[in-house]
């Protein structure tokens, strides 16, 4: 993931401003795309790869504010990371930016170090989340391997529950607990209750739901 190129898509009316920074990014690696508004930035299609929004804050016309697209972005489950700059810096519209998650909010001008800092947490939180994002979908994968049986002593395992316990638990003899308990563990490729309580929260699924879902797909 660390050697996939990053994007930086830059949004401002400005073009010496769109130029400057696409030529900052270009120098450090990175792959830039340029939006003269809102408007053309919504037609593009995202790089599934790690990337970062560089956005005004006013433009001109009818194009959404750059408000109004953060907001539209997180309607849509669009999480990539967004640097605000403005020419007219408003306390209000900054603190609303920060709280619907902007990773930063610069007046114009800015210094150099400050956008390619600010760009360069923004490229690194989109790159965390999509390592979390692989390692959960990869976790799902596997236990959709699991038979009804097998997803059950997972989760007794991950209660702290032994092999004598589960078997009592399932009305099933102890070696045959320990026979299902080996096979799940050999299937998630992991070899303690620990490793299985990781799995579990990595996934972000509560125990009963789980419960229910057994045998089911959980994507």
């Amino acid at each position: 993931m660390s050697s996939i190129q990053a994007t930086v898509y830059v949004v401002d009316d400005e073009i010496q401003i769109r130029n400057a920074i696409g030529s900052l990014c270009e120098e450090t690696g990175h792959q830039v795309r340029l939006f003269a508004s809102t408007d053309e930035f919504l037609e593009e299609s995202l790089s599934d790869g790690p990337s970062c929004l560089v956005l005004d804050v006013r433009f001109p016309g009818t194009s959404p504010t750059g408000l109004e697209l953060q907001r539209r972005l997180a309607r849509s489950g669009v999480p990539i990371p967004i640097v605000f700059i403005s020419g007219h810096p408003d306390v209000r519209v900054s603190v609303e930016a920060m709280k619907l998650g902007a990773i930063e909010f610069l007046p114009k001008p800015f210094r150099e170090q400050e956008i390619l800092d600010a760009i360069r947490h923004g490229i690194e939180r989109d790159r965390n989340r999509i390592e979390r994002e692989d390692v959960v979908r990869e976790a799902r994968l596997r236990v959709e391997t699991l038979t009804a049986r097998e997803r059950e002593i997972m989760l007794l395992m991950a209660e702290g529950l032994v092999a004598k316990q589960i078997a009592a638990k399932l009305g099933v003899s102890e070696v045959t607990a320990k026979v299902h308990r080996a096979r799940m563990l050999r299937k998630l490729e992991l070899r303690s209750p620990i490793e299985v309580v990781r799995l579990i929260d990595s996934m972000g699924l509560e125990a009963e739901t789980m419960r229910t879902g057994a045998g089911q797909p959980l994507i």
